[in-house]
C-alpha cells in the first residue's frame, strides 16, 4: 500500500524542510511505503531547493495559480492508494498523521478531516474566521448530510478512490469545501479526528476572510448543484 503526501507550497522557506522531515518520521515508524509530493506555486525564495534537498518530489507550476490548483496538480501526480494533504507553513503537526490514517486503515472512513475545533481543547483562532467556518459547516450539512466541525481544514487523508471521476475546479482556498461536498454527495464515509494547530509565526496568511469567504460560500452551492 502506497501513501502519497501532497504538500502545496508558496514561499515557505522557513518551514517546508522541517515539515518534510517530520512527515517522514511517523511514516517510517508505521512501516508504510510513501512518497512526498511538493507542488510549488512559483515560489521566489529557496523553498524549492530546500524541498528537493529533503528528498521530496517537487513539481513547479508554470505560473502562480493558488492552493487549489496546486493540490489538483498534486492529485494528478500521486500514485498512492491513500492520499494525504498537509500545509507547508508548519501549522499542522505531521506527528499526528497516524491518527488521521487510522480510520482509513481500519476501513472506517474514506475521507478523514483533521479538525481544529473538535476534541477537548479546540484551537483558539480568529473569531471571525471560526464563525465563517461554522456557517460553511452548516451549509454542507444541509446539502450533503455530512456533519463536520472543520470543513475548511487542509489536513486530510483519503482513499484515492474518492478522487476518481471527481471533477475539481477550484484554484484557491475553496478547494476544501468543493472536495468535501462532492465526496459526501457520492456517499463516501467522512469522519474527523482532532488535531493541533499553530497559527503561522512568520509572515501573514494569504487568505482574505471576506473575499475568500465569499468564494467558499459560492463554491459550496455550485459544488452541490453541479457536482
Amino acid at each position: 500500500m502506497l501513501l502519497s503526501v501532497i504538500i502545496p507550497m508558496f514561499n515557505e522557506e522557513p518551514t517546508v524542510g522541517d515539515v518534510i522531515d517530520r512527515t517522514k518520521e511517523p511514516l517510517q515508524k508505521l512501516g508504510l511505503e510513501y512518497e512526498i509530493i511538493v507542488v510549488d506555486d512559483r515560489s521566489w525564495d529557496k523553498s524549492v531547493e530546500i524541498a528537493r534537498g529533503r528528498g521530496a518530489k517537487v513539481y513547479r507550476l508554470k505560473e502562480h495559480m493558488g492552493k487549489g490548483y496546486a493540490l489538483r496538480a498534486g492529485f494528478a501526480k500521486a500514485k498512492g492508494d491513500i492520499i494525504a494533504t498537509i500545509d507547508s507553513d508548519g501549522s499542522h503537526r505531521p506527528e499526528e498523521l497516524p491518527q488521521l490514517l487510522a480510520p482509513i486503515l481500519q476501513n472506517k472512513a474514506d475521507l478523514v478531516i483533521g479538525s481544529r475545533f473538535s476534541g477537548p481543547k479546540p484551537t483558539s483562532g480568529k473569531k471571525f474566521n471560526a464563525a465563517g467556518v461554522r456557517i460553511f459547516n452548516l451549509l454542507i450539512k444541509v446539502f450533503t448530510g455530512a456533519e463536520v466541525s472543520d470543513s475548511q481544514s487542509g489536513y486530510r487523508v483519503m482513499r484515492s478512490v474518492v478522487l476518481e471521476n471527481l471533477s475539481l475546479k477550484s484554484d484557491e482556498y475553496q478547494i476544501e469545501s468543493e472536495m468535501l461536498v462532492k465526496i459526501a454527495k457520492k456517499g463516501f464515509r467522512v469522519c474527523e479526528v482532532p488535531i493541533s494547530f499553530e497559527q503561522r509565526t512568520y509572515g501573514r496568511s494569504r487568505l482574505d476572510p471576506i473575499v475568500d469567504g465569499v468564494k467558499i460560500f459560492l463554491s459550496i452551492f455550485t459544488s452541490y448543484l453541479k457536482g
